[in-house]
């Protein structure tokens, strides 16, 4: 681990022990961390008590570079600027006969109330950056999802994204193949 990464851990950790020591002295603030169902909510409630325990391995403090110019067949998986809250971005990334792989960018996204995706290919997909929660229909309760998480998903599984994290949001790596491929 790189010294900057190693003090980035430490000082991550510190706010996380003065954040818990923080709602342990205040019920109102453990009641409010208690409501809370996704990290977001988390991160977001301990900001408001001017904690920052959102940063990941590998986030810098300061705002994402924008893209670099890059040649067309050379392109970087992390650079690519947040959608709007509620939105996602779908790159196509690379495909053959009976495949496509995709970049997703989602920001606080979620699928429609009521509907659900039932695709006919197979998709396994990557979280690399950020959390998501996914429901199936054939499951009782939602499965987080998280950096380094991958999923298979079988045609014709019906499934819906609950939600995704705000900026810099989710970023995912998604392989869709036909049954023919």
């Amino acid at each position: 681990m790189a010294e900057a990464q190693l003090q980035q851990f430490l000082e991550k950790v510190r706010q996380l022990n003065a954040f818990v020591a923080l709602s342990e002295s205040q019920p109102a603030l453990r009641d409010a961390l208690r409501a809370c169902d996704q990290h977001h909510e988390v991160v977001a409630l301990a900001a408001q008590h001017g904690f920052d325990i959102g940063r990941r391995w590998g986030d810098s403090q300061a705002a994402p570079a924008q893209p670099k110019e890059r040649p067309s067949d050379q392109i970087n998986l992390f650079s690519s600027l947040c959608p709007a809250a509620g939105e996602e971005r779908v790159d196509r990334l690379i495909e053959g006969p009976g495949w496509r792989l995709e970049r997703i960018h989602s920001c606080l996204a979620s699928s429609p109330e009521g509907f659900w995706y039932d695709q006919t290919e197979t998709e396994w997909v990557l979280v690399l950056r950020g959390s998501a929660q996914l429901r199936f229909e054939d499951e009782q309760h939602s499965r987080d999802l998280c950096v380094g998480d991958s999923l298979l998903i079988a045609p014709h599984r019906r499934h819906r994204v609950v939600t995704t994290d705000p900026d810099p949001g989710t970023l995912w790596l998604a392989l869709f193949c036909s049954a023919d491929a």
